[in-house]
């Protein structure tokens, strides 16, 4: 019997295929994982806009979760986009005696600025989501929202990532994409109260769509497969680099160019 690890994703459907459910079943799939979706919404958008979002009834929601965890030996599960109070109380039902690891990325706003969160999802997320997750990975404008200041600087990302860890009792990896282009890429982890620091050069491109959803699936994944939490973030983080190098790209008039992170073969090209 091939007994291959079970991931499930519980996000947003992305038509672009460069982020959400899309670009975490890519990912699930690179790194040996069975992935299961629950959608929580279908979003029209691409790496440069978002243009409508329909939200999937929670109690639809619900059901799909639920069905999945009747059926399959889930070994992990990462949330992305949840769109609101409802989705997030949905979800929080199924999972709050569940011992299966929980990755969160608070998905609030998409890389291209627009919002992908309803106002009173948030309070939700802290309150009822973030006490139940093995590991949340806010990047910095989620930070500062979270923690109701803002947080700009490699200098203050430790603090923060303390902070959030004791504040929600879990595991934080603050992701710093945000800093400016001339540092390079930190990631703080704090995990079991020690810190972990990951860096990598900065790519010289204009979209990194997916981004977030691609590296907390690809953690999902490694820890489905049995790896410890620091071993799977620094591994999916060194994967990820690969994915954003190797990015895929197409004219698109008016843009430019449209660009995709390569799931799938990040370093073979």
């Amino acid at each position: 019997m091939n007994m291959t690890p079970v991931a499930l994703t519980i996000a947003g459907s992305d038509c672009s295929s460069g982020a959400g459910i899309q670009a975490d079943l890519k990912t699930f799939s690179y790194h040996g994982v069975h992935g299961l979706t629950a959608v929580t919404c279908v979003v029209s958008e691409t790496p440069h806009t978002v243009s409508d979002i329909h939200a999937v009834p929670p109690a639809i929601l619900q059901d799909q979760v639920r069905l999945l965890l009747k059926t399959y030996p889930v070994a992990a599960i990462k949330t992305g986009m949840l769109y609101s109070k409802s989705h997030i109380v949905a979800i929080t039902e199924l999972l709050e005696n569940s011992a299966i690891p929980l990755i969160v990325d608070p998905v609030m706003v998409a890389t291209s600025g627009s919002s992908l969160l309803k106002d009173d999802a948030v309070r939700a997320y802290m309150e009822r989501l973030f006490p139940l997750a093995t590991l949340i990975t806010p990047n910095m404008p989620e930070a500062s929202v979270l923690l109701e200041r803002e947080i700009t600087q490699s200098a203050e990302m430790e603090d923060a990532a303390r902070e959030l860890a004791e504040k929600f009792s879990t595991s934080v990896l603050l992701k710093g994409g945000h800093l400016p282009e001339s540092e390079d890429r930190l990631d703080i982890l704090c995990f079991q109260g020690q810190i972990h620091r990951f860096t990598s050069s900065t790519v010289d491109i204009h979209s990194t769509h997916g981004t977030g959803c691609t590296l907390s699936a690809a953690i999902a994944a490694l820890i489905a497969r049995g790896s410890d939490l620091p071993t799977a973030v620094s591994e999916a983080k060194q994967w990820l680099h690969g994915a954003i190098l190797n990015s895929l790209r197409w004219p698109d008039q008016g843009q430019g160019e449209t660009l995709c992170l390569n799931h799938l073969r990040p370093e073979s090209l």
